[in-house]
């Protein structure tokens, strides 16, 4: 109940702090984190959090879900149609660039074994869609920025799971292989994405029929009910739920718009209520031994992970595109690590293999440095570009391609600055 009190306070503050957090770089997000670290049996005490505890992996697998199926919505078909060079190469070239990048500064520099460092390497290769979304939603970012951002954050830590899940098998003790071999793994994949497919074909079919149908008041609990279904019976058949998420998101956004637009306003709320209660209590875990723990060798590879790694794999992969400076820049910075990385390290943790709490030290204490770092500056970087450029052409067409690149779902007023 304390908790519950605490995440209750924590939210009055944040939406009290919204506005001024809007035109700031003050972020709600960083005042969860931080809120949740000063409860914590490292300062007051009211709360006891540890890293094995249940409600961690709950609250961060329900925020990353529901933030993966709500940005499936956003995702427009024929945009991806015109325009899905941009997120292939952050996803076929960035990705691989950094991940391999961070493993070798893991080896080098913090001292961990190699297969323990590819592990931390894949554990922080993804984006988080939770705190890209800041970017995102903002409607000074120019659309197709906009859109590699989402794409890229909305599958990359589905395509480094199977790798997550392979490296602990590989540095487990011995037996664990066979629970999580190459099989098993495809078929956790191939389930979550049919799931993702199916559930909302069937809410779509069902819909169709004469004697059925939603209140119009009634309405947005659809998609809702969907996402609810989805995620218990990923859970019960092993499959995996983020890939199902964002594909279940985006078809049924494909499938109905006005399901996706009776949806959008309750789902954003539930997908901010589950990201805020998930950073109480991540930031629970960032006590002062925590931080204790980690070596200086650690906090070198922390700071190259953020302004190094990322920046230069990405701008790497989008060598030859049509982004100008201020948008390959953008990109560049713009790749927070949080949830999904937050789950694949409790899955270290948990797996119990060498080094597996160093890993999960560095990890944790590189998810806080991002998410401070990137929630803090996306109102600097969302001014830099001019509000004029979203009406203009250049800004809204690839002309390189030799096509236009479809206008993607312009936001509502601005949110509250996550």
């Amino acid at each position: 109940m304390v908790l519950i009190a605490v995440f209750g306070v924590a939210l009055l503050v944040a939406v009290l702090l919204s506005g001024l957090a809007a035109r700031s770089v003050l972020s709600t997000s960083l005042l969860f984190l931080v809120g949740g670290a000063l409860v914590s049996d490292g300062f007051l005490g009211l709360i006891h959090i540890t890293p094995d505890s249940d409600l961690v992996a709950v609250t961060a697998d329900l925020a990353l879900f529901a933030v993966l199926f709500t940005d499936g919505m956003h995702v427009s078909f024929p945009a991806l149609r015109s325009a899905w060079r941009y997120p292939a190469r952050a996803l076929a070239l960035g990705m691989p660039l950094a991940f391999v990048g961070m493993a070798l500064v893991t080896h080098f520099v913090v001292g961990l074994d190699w297969t323990t460092s590819f592990l931390v390497g894949a554990v922080l290769a993804p984006t988080d869609p939770v705190f890209a979304s800041a970017i995102v939603s903002r409607k000074e970012v120019p659309a197709r920025l906009r859109q590699l951002l989402n794409v890229e954050s909305g599958i990359n830590d589905g395509l480094a799971l199977p790798v997550v899940l392979i490296l602990i098998a590989a540095a487990g003790p011995a037996g664990h292989g066979a629970e999580a071999d190459l099989g098993k793994i495809g078929l956790e994949l191939a389930g979550g994405l049919a799931l993702g497919v199916a559930a909302p074909l069937v809410v779509y079919w069902l819909v169709r029929f004469r004697l059925l149908g939603a209140e119009p008041k009634l309405q947005p609990l659809l998609p809702l009910a969907v996402g609810i279904i989805l995620y218990a019976i990923c859970h019960l058949t092993h499959s995996n739920p983020y890939l199902a998420a964002f594909s279940a998101g985006a078809v049924l956004a494909s499938l109905s718009p006005e399901a996706k637009d009776a949806f959008e306003p309750l789902g954003e709320s539930l997908a901010e209520l589950a990201k805020f209660a998930a950073l109480l209590v991540f930031g629970a875990l960032l006590t002062p031994e925590l931080f204790g723990d980690l070596s200086w060798g650690g906090y070198v590879a922390v700071v190259l992970a953020i302004v190094l790694i990322r920046p230069a794999s990405l701008l790497l992969s989008l060598l030859g595109t049509r982004f100008d400076r201020r948008e390959r820049l953008t990109a560049a910075w713009f790749g927070p690590k949080g949830f999904a990385s937050v789950v694949y390290g409790l899955l270290v943790l948990q797996a119990q293999v060498p080094q597996g709490e160093e890993a999960f030290t560095l990890i944790a204490v590189c998810i806080a440095f991002s998410i401070v770092a990137h929630s803090s500056t996306d109102v600097p970087i969302a001014r830099m570009f001019d509000v004029e450029d979203l009406v203009g052409l250049p800004n809204e067409t690839d002309r390189g391609a030799g096509h236009d690149v479809p206008k993607q779902r312009q936001p509502g007023p601005d949110r509250a600055r996550s």
